[in-house]
């Protein structure tokens, strides 16, 4: 035995007898972590680095700027009030804004989310009297959205958690263990690592709204359990895309797959606004530095009441990112059984996605949804080849070009004996869509045996 593995036995001996002498077992992590909110107000996305990057854009008058301000002194009808103007306010000063803001929050249809932000943001501009006011509205939306379904209704209790922090420390401290332990690794972690659909694509904005208030105010991140499905997660939004562009008056948009059957701007905009959301909150791997070079082109900068404050809080013009055009042009969801596929990356391009057991095929002519049945010949997307299969078979390709072949139709979760070409037979398991990826061998004509395994 080495040196340093004693010196590690010897430690962890040492630190189990402190710990049987304390009268306690070693603490764990949960008991690790501090869950009080000692950060100063403001708490909720604008720390000090985004707030100075924001008023550098307000200062060099930059586009978004200019857009966002437009609005404001044209008295625009904001879908979200409250969240614009205490945004407008704090960036440019102007405290007459966060003033109506805060009455805005204290009125009848403010929603629990919008509010939170009022009061992180809006703290120089209020009365005596507003500050309590508006913790009691926190703490009954509080209450009502506890045990709500979906994200949104998390993000909801965590943003008002951390804004009244100071004023119910004992209140926000629970909340936000809860959702840390209780819900996130005690629910959201084991899903997903069954396979589970835990984290919706059109719930990432609330996804990304709450990982960034719980590192910014707990310095906890909550991806450590899921590092692979996020590593992943921009190549996943960067194919969960239909090909083409989406124009209205305001500018264009590119049409999450999923949603409304027809082109819906809101689903648009809240889609590219969780975009912005996950590169502000890493930049730094290649899927985001991709994921910003398809967010970059002004043609698709939101100029709408809707869509502006989160462009202008989210975009960073100063990076450059990467042309998603070296991206592949493909993505194979292992832990979801999910396939998206284009043929490439021009907006003419023909884009397929297969999942829970259907297949979609978007081109010029539209989309077309089916119930994936067995096919007596591949869907060929540039050189990728899909082959919704029978299971058990030989499947003979035309090669030479391709890269990859993906099997569909298989048992989920079934293991299969394949030998693709001259190569020699392996096992491989089905994920949990039955889909299966093989690198295409280089022959210019080619057979797949698959061959399923009960054992």
């Amino acid at each position: 035995m080495t040196q340093s593995r004693l010196v590690d036995l010897r430690t962890v001996t040492l630190l189990t007898l402190l710990a049987s002498a304390l009268g306690g077992a070693l603490p764990s992590r949960a008991d690790e972590d501090d869950f009080r909110v000692f950060t100063e107000h403001p708490r909720l996305f604008l720390q000090t680095r985004r707030l100075r990057l924001l008023e550098r854009e307000r200062d060099r008058q930059s586009l978004r700027w200019r857009q966002f301000k437009q609005l404001v002194d044209g008295k625009a009808q904001w879908p979200e009030t409250g969240f614009a103007l205490a945004l407008y306010a704090r960036v440019s000063g102007e405290q007459a804004a966060c003033r109506e803001a805060v009455r805005w929050a204290l009125g009848p249809g403010a929603d629990l989310r919008q509010a939170a932000v009022v009061f992180d943001w809006c703290q120089p501009a209020m009365t005596a009297a507003d500050p309590a006011a508006l913790a009691d509205v926190l703490e009954r939306g509080i209450a009502a959205r506890r045990g709500q379904p979906g994200l949104p209704a998390v993000r909801d209790r965590v943003l008002a958690s951390i804004a009244i922090a100071e004023v119910k420390p004992e209140l926000a401290e629970a909340e936000l263990r809860a959702v840390v332990q209780d819900w996130w690794r005690g629910q959201i972690v084991p899903a997903m690592a069954a396979g589970a659909d835990a984290l919706p694509r059109d719930q990432m904005l609330a996804l990304f709204e709450i990982l960034h208030a719980i590192r910014d105010n707990l310095n906890l991140d909550l991806r450590d359990p899921l590092q692979g499905y996020f590593r992943d997660l921009p190549y996943s939004l960067l194919l969960s895309y239909y090909p083409g562009a989406y124009s209205t008056a305001e500018n264009q948009y590119r049409i999450p797959a999923g949603g409304p059957t027809r082109p819906d701007p809101r689903s648009a905009v809240l889609a590219r606004a969780g975009d912005l959301c996950l590169v502000a909150f890493d930049s730094n791997t290649q899927g985001s530095q991709f994921l910003q070079g398809m967010l970059t082109p002004d043609a698709f900068l939101m100029r709408g009441a809707l869509g502006i404050p989160y462009e202008f809080l989210w975009a960073n013009p100063y990076l450059p990112g990467l042309s998603y055009h070296h991206a592949p042009p493909f993505f194979h969801d292992q832990r979801l059984g999910r396939l998206y596929v284009r043929s490439d990356w021009s907006d003419e391009a023909t884009w397929l996605c297969y999942r829970d057991g259907s297949l979609q095929l978007f081109d010029r002519n539209g989309l077309k949804v089916s119930r994936a049945q067995p096919a007596a010949a591949p869907l060929r997307l540039g050189r990728v080849a899909v082959w919704v299969t029978q299971g058990a078979g030989t499947y003979r390709l035309l090669g030479g070009d391709l890269d990859k072949v993906f099997l569909a139709g298989l048992r989920p979760g079934g293991t299969y004996e394949l030998k693709a070409g001259e190569e020699k037979a392996y096992m491989e398991t089905a994920d949990p869509g039955g889909i299966i990826g093989i690198a295409a061998p280089e022959q210019k004509e080619f057979s797949i045996r698959v061959r399923e395994s009960r054992q």
